[in-house]
């Protein structure tokens, strides 16, 4: 049997390991029961494993049959484990009920690996290095794979890594089994930005005796709205959206000062490199012109997710090989979201790959997105999954030996 037989032999298994992960969801770093899950799973592969000091990481190394002693090559393949402080709605037999949910897929993405990490160990006589898994926690905002990187996972295996590979399910968008990626940036960089407008409180009644912090912070939201279309080119896109603002105790009051927060999107390091400084431009400018202070900080949160040309090539051809020709398709544009990913991609070649996973009977152009209490995803695509990360690391050791 090949390895998507085999995976497909598979098919009730992960399905129902899905459902036990997706019931207990864990939001951020520390995630207890989902590591013991893991490390339940893995324990009859005999894979030599680690266990984060600080997060509930966890890292499996399988050293292939094949591998050269002498000159000795590694993947690694990751799948993030947490999940959202979203309560669920999607009426499922197995939905959560502790005001967490794995909105994003992260069930999915750890069963896949783990599927990935059987299918390996059958086939290991195959396997010329070593498969490096990388279970890792604290996706959603924590900057798990920085964590993991700076803890070592790219040296698991005893020395650096060829190659890096991610799989993430989408529950709208991608048609379902259907891989898809690019080469260059696939994920936007994401900034935060936090905006504290200083003026003078009064009476509502009198706004001139008084410097309005509010109608100077409104005006900053819709200037930066401008800024990114009359600033930017828009082949090399900025995405600016507030999604807080607070002010004020009372309706008749002034207050001293009001606040915003915004995620900011770019996509290529030139833009990454101006966009403070043409953020800081528009913000004081308002704020001289409304004669109120601006205190502005500016943080990095995820790096540009860049794919290099080989990897994507390769997850095509496995993808095409192992699915069916129709079952990769190019994205034409990145993806605006953001992934810590990226850290891993900043010091080692690979690929962020884009899998469908709507479930029968929706469109994948209406379907609740990721992140929805009501997303859901297909167990379906688990046996394609697996088989393809098994794939990708055979193949990629094969051409690096």
């Amino acid at each position: 049997m090949d390895i998507l037989d085999d995976a497909r032999g598979m098919q009730d298994d992960l399905a129902h390991l899905r459902s036990l992960l997706h019931s207990e969801p864990e939001v951020g770093l520390d995630l207890p029961r989902t590591q013991e899950r893991v490390l339940r799973e893995l324990d009859p592969l005999g894979l030599e494993i680690t266990t984060g000091k600080t997060t509930s990481s966890v890292v499996g190394v399988l050293r292939g049959g094949a591998r050269d002693e002498q000159d000795p090559h590694a993947v690694v393949l990751r799948a993030d484990m947490d999940a959202l402080p979203v309560r669920e709605r999607t009426g499922l037999a197995f939905a959560a009920t502790n005001g967490a949910m794995h909105a994003c897929g992260h069930d999915l993405h750890t069963t896949s690996l783990i599927g990935a990490a059987r299918l390996l160990h059958q086939h290991r006589d195959r396997i010329a290095g070593d498969v490096v898994f990388m279970f890792q926690p604290g996706e959603e905002g924590y900057d798990g794979a920085g964590i993991m990187v700076n803890d070592g996972v790219l040296d698991a295996a005893g020395y650096r890594a060829d190659a890096a590979f991610a799989l993430h399910v989408f529950s709208a968008g991608i048609p379902r089994g259907v891989l898809s990626s690019r080469t260059g940036p696939v994920m936007s960089a994401s900034h935060r930005l936090r905006v504290r407008v200083n003026g003078a409180g009064g009476h509502g009644s009198m706004p001139h005796r008084a410097k309005d912090p509010v109608i100077a912070a409104a005006e900053m939201v819709t200037a930066l709205q401008a800024m990114v279309t009359r600033r930017f080119d828009i082949f090399d896109p900025v995405v600016v959206t507030v999604g807080y603002l607070a002010a004020g105790t009372k309706h008749n009051v002034i207050p001293d000062d009001a606040t915003f927060e915004a995620t900011v999107r770019t996509f290529s390091g030139h833009t990454s490199g101006v966009i403070l400084s043409r953020l800081e431009e528009t913000l004081h400018g308002v704020a001289a012109a409304h004669g109120v202070g601006a205190d502005i900080v500016f943080e990095e949160e995820t790096l540009l997710t860049i794919n290099t040309e080989r990897e994507v090539r390769l997850a095509a051809e496995v993808a095409q090989s192992l699915l069916g020709e129709d079952r990769y398709r190019p994205l034409a544009n990145p993806i605006a979201a953001s992934e810590d990913f990226s850290r891993v991609l900043a010091k080692v070649p690979g690929a962020f790959l884009a899998l469908g996973a709507t479930p029968p009977g929706l469109d994948p152009e209406s379907a609740p997105n990721n992140h929805s209490p009501h997303a859901d995803f297909d167990p379906g695509v688990l046996p394609g999954a697996a088989a393809v990360y098994a794939e990708l690391a055979i193949q990629q050791l094969a051409r690096a030996a």
